[in-house]
């Protein structure tokens, strides 16, 4: 996705850096806020990758388990959203419309969707019925939005729904600045610079995430969706 230097897209100065990494500690948080929250509330269902959902298809198989189906379900969802988005982007592109807050838009929509179904069909009784699958299929889709945004519209950024890669680079980065393998102010200290806090503010999501879901159900994800609001106006052009 083409888009216009600037404070949003990691143009060069202190300032736009500064602004991508507030954008990325913020979609890191939303992310782990989310998961986190969708994972308890919904019977282990994880939003934010799908990964998970492939490893507890299996593991729920061999058991006597629920919510097989809307971990089933999860993948197709999370490919429809993904490729919604691209389309959506580039059909403001050719508009000459820059996409991403048009994108940071249609993930809030989403997520506000998902707690808004979660409050009105509370109780969602079964994992494997269609109040619960519905209102999981939203979290899952808003996800995969977010997911699409890092590709298209902040590629630059550390990865913000999935740790386990930054954790994989900034670990390497660590082994080889400790061995005076990389310069102290190369490469590897910028990498380390975005994925870091991205890693702390998932994390720290997940936590608020737990413990918001356990205290206030569903009207919790009231926080990831300010979190959003906030980013849109931060990336404004």
């Amino acid at each position: 996705m083409a888009q216009t230097p600037g404070p949003a897209t990691g143009g060069a100065g202190p300032a736009s850096f500064d602004t991508d990494l507030t954008a990325g500690i913020g979609l890191a948080f939303v992310a782990g806020f989310v998961d986190a929250a969708a994972f308890i509330a919904l019977a282990g269902l994880f939003t934010a990758h799908v990964t998970g959902n492939f490893v507890l298809i299996g593991a729920e198989l061999v058991s006597t388990s629920v919510g097989v189906v809307a971990k089933l379900l999860a993948l197709p969802a999370f490919v429809l959203a993904v490729a919604g988005t691209r389309l959506l982007a580039l059909g403001l592109e050719r508009r000459g419309v820059a996409p991403l807050r048009w994108l940071l838009a249609l993930e809030t929509l989403l997520l506000a969707g998902f707690g808004l179904a979660g409050l009105a069909l509370a109780p969602l009784g079964s994992p494997d019925g269609a109040a619960a699958v519905s209102v999981g299929m939203l979290g899952v889709a808003a996800m995969g939005v977010q997911n699409a945004i890092g590709r298209l519209g902040l590629p630059h950024l550390a990865a913000t729904t999935v740790m386990t890669v930054n954790v994989t680079q900034a670990v390497i980065d660590l082994v080889d600045w400790a061995r005076g393998a990389v310069a102290p102010d190369g490469a590897a200290r910028l990498r380390m610079r975005r994925m870091l806090p991205a890693v702390l503010a998932f994390a720290l999501g997940a936590l608020a995430g737990a413990f918001g879901v356990a205290a206030w159900s569903f009207a919790c994800l009231a926080i990831p969706i300010a979190a959003l609001c906030g980013l849109m106006l931060l990336l404004k052009p």
